[in-house]
């Protein structure tokens, strides 16, 4: 009987032991069938966005770029510098453009539908941004810069002002279609300077954007030029003056996401980055601030 029952015992564990063996494939195949769902879950596809910025913005947007591939890698952005009138001559022209910061209110004015009933800010009626996600990004300065050893002993816009009148002096601006030309004209309107007499007389030269000022001036082509804050610091000239909201206004960098961007989220979505402290910072550092 013991010899019996000791051969049944066996036999029971010899089966038991046989289905675990069965059973441990089925779980083995669950477990390589988990791991086909992750494998086959779905990817972020990559998306380029376009950004229309101005020329003012180069070195700033250029980090921020490099610093946004961390937080969103699937998104390529591509950077187009210019002057902010050549930017908006480009959408209105059909330029594919998903994000565009101008340096003045008066480019982004001329594409925003809310302001279609305002000949003067919307002339041709233009409906090509998304109003919603419109936002004053950053503000500026206007500075009286001067090239090495300062040649001329320019100290202020007061004197400067009269130099012109004297006509003794070259000075560097941007185009009427330029922003930092549209701010250098109202300083002229502040001080009674006839742009177009000065023009006669040979004491002004001109730049399609600022960059072009700013190089006129480090090259020493010129006794000084009227520039940003931001691009005097990236090209390390000196400073002799800054221009008071009274001068000129306030210097605003609006930014909107284009109502015909193939990507609105995303370029959104770049649009919020450039509100973060960690691209504050890097605005800061070269003399943008937040709009007060």
């Amino acid at each position: 009987m013991k010899k019996a029952l000791a051969i049944a015992l066996t036999l029971a564990m010899s089966l038991s032991l046989a289905a675990c063996g069965a059973a441990a494939p089925a779980a083995s195949s669950g477990s390589a069938s988990g791991s086909g769902a992750a494998s086959s879950a779905p990817t972020v596809e990559p998306v380029e966005i376009s950004v229309f910025a101005a020329a003012s913005m180069t070195e700033t947007i250029d980090q921020i770029i490099e610093a946004y591939k961390t937080v969103a890698p699937n998104v390529t952005v591509t950077p187009t510098y210019e002057s902010s009138g050549t930017l908006l001559t480009q959408i209105k022209e059909g330029a594919d453009c998903d994000l565009f910061i101008s340096a003045a209110q008066k480019q982004m004015n001329a594409l925003d539908g809310s302001l279609k009933g305002d000949a003067d800010k919307n002339p041709d009626g233009l409906d090509m941004i998304d109003a919603s996600t419109r936002m004053n990004l950053l503000e500026n300065k206007v500075t009286l810069v001067v090239p090495k050893d300062n040649p001329k002993g320019i100290t202020s816009f007061d004197q400067l002002a009269e130099h012109l009148k004297a006509g003794d002096i070259l000075m560097a601006m941007g185009n009427s279609d330029v922003p930092v030309g549209q701010y250098t004209q109202k300083i002229f309107s502040f001080y009674g300077l006839d742009e177009n007499a000065l023009n006669a007389a040979g004491v002004l030269t001109y730049g399609s954007n600022v960059k072009e000022v700013t190089t006129q001036v480090s090259e020493g082509s010129v006794d000084c030029g009227v520039i940003y804050a931001t691009d005097a610091y990236s090209a390390s000239l000196t400073v002799v003056d800054s221009a008071t909201s009274e001068m000129c206004g306030q210097v605003i960098y609006p930014a909107a996401v284009l109502s015909g961007s193939k990507h609105p989220a995303e370029a959104k979505a770049f649009l919020d980055y450039l509100s973060t402290s960690d691209a504050m910072s890097i605005f800061e550092s070269v003399g943008f601030t937040a709009v007060n």
